[in-house]
């Protein structure tokens, strides 16, 4: 299956039912993926975007440390699947000798994937289904205020 890298924009809030969602771009920032997520999971991401780490490892940096003492590495993470309303992923893990695809909720995967610093693709296809265009020659302010008004306006059983 054909992959776009994506990379994480940020993370904003669904205000019709006050859901977090992750924002993916991808990377000649025209295509845009809405991902609605736990609170938790949105609380990990922020704390990796905005680089405030805490005395004792949360969940994936905890993640992270096992897999390095394992020697082994992530290698990159992909959101593979849309299925009634729920995206899936799965986390690459690499050793010396093979390469193991651990499934995973794509809120997991893109907090770890922030943390190993590893790439986050999309398979196409899913990116066809639930993939909101950026018009390039609009304005920043522009381009901000439609996709605010299409955030609120979209719901999670729009991408079934």
């Amino acid at each position: 299956m054909p992959l776009e890298q994506m990379k994480v924009a940020g993370v904003t809030f669904d205000s019709s039912n006050n859901s977090p969602v992750v924002i993916l771009r991808d990377m000649e920032e025209k295509r845009i993926l809405p991902i609605w997520i736990g609170p938790f999971e949105a609380n990990a991401i922020l704390m990796e975007l905005e680089g405030v780490h805490t005395s004792r490892p949360m969940t994936h940096d905890l993640i992270k440390r096992l897999v390095s003492s394992l020697g082994a590495k992530i290698t990159q993470v992909v959101i593979n699947n849309l299925k009634d309303n729920t995206f899936f992923a799965e986390i690459q893990v690499s050793t010396e000798n093979m390469v193991t695809k651990i499934d995973s909720r794509p809120s997991d995967a893109i907090a770890v994937a922030l943390r190993v610093e590893c790439p986050i693709y999309v398979e196409e296809h899913v990116l066809a289904r639930g993939q909101w265009l950026d018009e390039g020659n609009l304005s920043e302010e522009e381009r901000n205020k439609r996709f605010k008004e299409f955030i609120e306006k979209l719901k999670p059983e729009d991408f079934g």
